[in-house]
Parts: C-alpha cells; structure tokens; sequence
C-alpha cells in the first residue's frame, strides 16, 4: 500500500514545489517592476508571495537568481506576444513582417515594466554578457528565421545570415534602450520607429 501511495506524495510535493515557484515569480515580478531591482528586499518578496525566505534560497538561491528568471520570463513572453501580434497583421511579406515586429518590440519595450526589469535592471544586475546571452536566446532565432524567409522569397539578397541578424538584433535592443532612457519617450519612440524602419531598408539592396 506504501509503494502504491508513494507516487501520489511525490507528485503532490512537486505540486507544492511549483506553486512555490510560481508565488515567488510572481511576487518578485511585480516588485522589480514597481520598486526596481535594489530596492526590493527578500523580505518584502517572501512576505508577498506567503512563503518563507529559505524556500526563495532554496528555489533560486538569492534575489539575483530570482531575477534572473523574471527576467528570462519577461522575455520568452515578449517574443511571444510580438511574434503573435505579427501573424496576425497578415503582412504582405517577410520585410513587411521585419517592419510590423520591430515596431511591435519597440512598443512592448515602452512599457514601464518591461523597462523596468529588462532593460534597466537586467544589464546592471546581471551583468552586459548575461543580459545579451538571454535576450539573443529569445529574439535571435525569429529574426534569423524571418531573414531566411525574406531571401528565400526574394524579398532580400541574399547575405550572411548570422551577421545580419546580430546587426539587425543589436539595432533594435540599441532602440529600445535609448527610448527606454530618454526624457520624452513617446518622441523617441517615434524617431526610432523612422530608424528601424531605415535599418531594414538598408538589407534590401534597393528592391
């Protein structure tokens, strides 16, 4: 009856686990979007998430860790949303795609958390490598693909594909950055809307 029962408690444990896990990614979430990275203590985000401060060190190992995955979170969900939001604009081809996506980026990264998380924090907190390695890992496999596309239907000539896409992923978190730091954000977006759009002219070779 105990190997029977045995099963049952494990998954049960990996239950509780995970909604662990989950309060605590919600909790910090919320903090470092409202408060910012340093002013947010591991007190205030177990007392937000209704757990105790040994389980936030056992889940993620300290805040850092913990931001870490917000922050991994925050960007598997905006690539995402943009990648969605994309399809369902119905473009006329992959360049039009390019263009809707880079302008939907810089949208999504005008919001005040994801600013917040990662675009101001992430870079401090974890470090330029760290903060490149993630966002590359989320957005360098849609614009690598959306290339081949594009110059496979001809839309583009053909041109290494790796460099350019790096090029093209720079501009954009360059983009985002410096609207997410100017004084009037809604000009800046604005002037890199025109850039962006520029920038992926720039690859067509004149068609």
């Amino acid at each position: 009856m105990a190997l029977k029962d045995e099963p049952a408690e494990r998954r049960t444990q990996a239950q509780r686990t995970a909604a662990t896990r989950a309060r605590l990614l919600e909790a910090g979430r919320h903090l470092f979007a409202t408060d910012g990275y340093a002013a947010v203590g591991t007190q205030a985000i177990v007392d937000a998430a209704g757990v105790t401060r040994g389980a936030l060190y056992h889940q993620f190992g300290d805040k850092t860790g913990l931001f870490a995955e917000v922050y991994e979170e925050v960007e598997s969900e905006l690539v995402t949303r943009i990648s969605t939001q994309t399809v369902a604009a119905e473009p006329a081809d992959q360049l039009a795609a390019m263009r809707i996506g880079a302008r939907l980026f810089l949208e999504e990264c005008s919001a005040p958390a994801v600013q917040r998380i990662a675009l101001i924090d992430a870079p401090a907190v974890l470090g330029w490598e760290r903060w490149r390695e993630v966002g590359m890992k989320y957005g360098l496999g849609v614009i690598e693909a959306m290339l081949a596309q594009a110059m496979a239907d001809g839309a583009i000539p053909d041109q290494p594909l790796r460099p350019t896409a790096h090029v093209l992923l720079g501009a954009l978190d360059e983009a985002a950055l410096f609207v997410a730091r100017a004084p009037d954000a809604g000009l800046a977006l604005e002037q890199m809307y025109e850039v962006c759009d520029r920038v992926i002219s720039g690859i067509t070779g004149g068609r």
